[in-house]
């Protein structure tokens, strides 16, 4: 589980209603109006903007932003050696009954392509396919927060120009009467207030923390497209390895050359 996005949301709010009541009241900042002009016409917008396949998913997206790091290449490149091995050893044919016991569809597909005898070039070419396919998808995904932190501090601004509009109208200049301008101008200022906050608290973090999981899943599967032609092409196990590694962070990569495996991850076992 990674709570990280949830601590900087919640921790966020925290310091804002903090610094509210420490220097005023928490009644100054709520104003009903606004928060339907921020909060519904945000939604609205994006909704407007994307079709209903793909709002259905953010729930999933909520998903990804506090689990664990799922994709981790560093316990499955011990695997692949493992394979790189075998078929050294016995031939490509050993690791159909392997590529069976693989949970993950990509591993699984990458690895019985080489059993089937398919030519490295297409091998390549179908698996990076997939993971062109699959980062379009979450460009998608990402764009519809994108778009929300975008929108939000647009509708704060509308909210913003209709109070300030309801303020002029109210004004009696002929009476010289002002009593209530300070008021009006705080309401028609928190709603900017609103739509800022959404922006750059709420949508922001969620589509970096969505990009985030994006670029572990890329390397991940780089790592089993590189993996996969080697043990096609007969690597020596030990140079794939290395080759393998030095997609890694650099962090990571000592750490795996010496035998260490990292993160507690999945190999076999991981699933899109």
């Amino acid at each position: 589980m990674d709570p990280t996005t949830i601590i900087g949301i919640v921790a966020g709010f925290g310091f804002i209603l903090f610094g509210i009541m420490s220097g005023g009241e928490l009644a100054n900042f709520w104003d009903p109006g606004s928060v339907l002009i921020v909060i519904g016409g945000t939604f609205s917008a994006v909704i407007a903007s994307f079709p209903l396949d793909k709002l259905k998913k953010m729930g999933k997206h909520m998903t990804k932003l506090i689990s664990g790091k799922k994709f981790q290449p560093e316990p499955v490149i011990e695997t692949i050696i493992e394979f790189a091995q075998m078929a050294r050893k016995d031939g490509l044919l050993v690791l159909e009954e392997k590529a069976n016991e693989l949970e993950d569809p990509f591993f699984k597909k990458g690895i019985l392509l080489v059993v089937d005898a398919m030519e490295a070039e297409k091998v390549r070419e179908i698996l990076e396919n997939e993971v062109g396919s699959m980062i379009e998808r979450h460009d998608g995904e990402v764009a519809i927060y994108d778009k929300a932190s975008s929108y939000a501090p647009a509708f704060g601004m509308i909210g913003t120009l209709v109070g300030l509009v309801n303020m002029l109208k109210s004004m009696d200049l002929s009476s010289g009467s002002s009593s209530n301008l300070g008021v009006s101008m705080a309401t028609a200022l928190v709603t900017t207030f609103y739509g800022c906050i959404l922006a750059n608290l709420l949508f922001g973090p969620i589509a970096k923390k969505l990009r985030i999981r994006n670029d572990e899943e890329v390397i991940y599967k780089q790592v089993i497209i590189e993996g996969v032609v080697g043990i096609q092409a007969g690597d020596n196990p030990k140079v794939l390895k290395e080759k393998l590694v030095s997609l890694l962070h650099q962090t990571n990569q000592q750490k795996i050359l010496n035998g260490e495996e990292g993160g507690g991850g999945k190999s076999k076992k991981s699933k899109k």
